[in-house]
């Protein structure tokens, strides 16, 4: 699973060009948005499109339960895991 949250942290850095972080600058557990990392929800939509091309996972804008994918990497990664085709 630390692979998987390592490739998600370098997915965001990259597909939302932050050249100013790392890997290890991104709390696995931290907030995404607000407090934590700080992402908009332009962000979200971008990291989604990001997230379906390099994982063919699909991310449904209108499941309840997306926000909760997006709370963190590990979420994320929680997520991915389980949807990976």
């Amino acid at each position: 699973m630390k692979n998987l949250e390592n490739e998600i942290k370098q997915l965001i850095i990259d597909s939302l060009n932050l050249e100013d972080l790392t890997i290890n600058d991104i709390d696995t557990q931290s907030p995404l948005f607000g407090e934590g990392l700080g992402l908009d929800s332009i962000d979200a939509l971008e990291l989604g499109l990001a997230i379906k091309k390099t994982y063919n996972v699909t991310l449904n804008p209108d499941d309840t339960q997306t926000r909760e994918h997006f709370t963190s990497v590990e979420s994320l990664a929680l997520f991915i895991a389980k949807n990976k085709a």
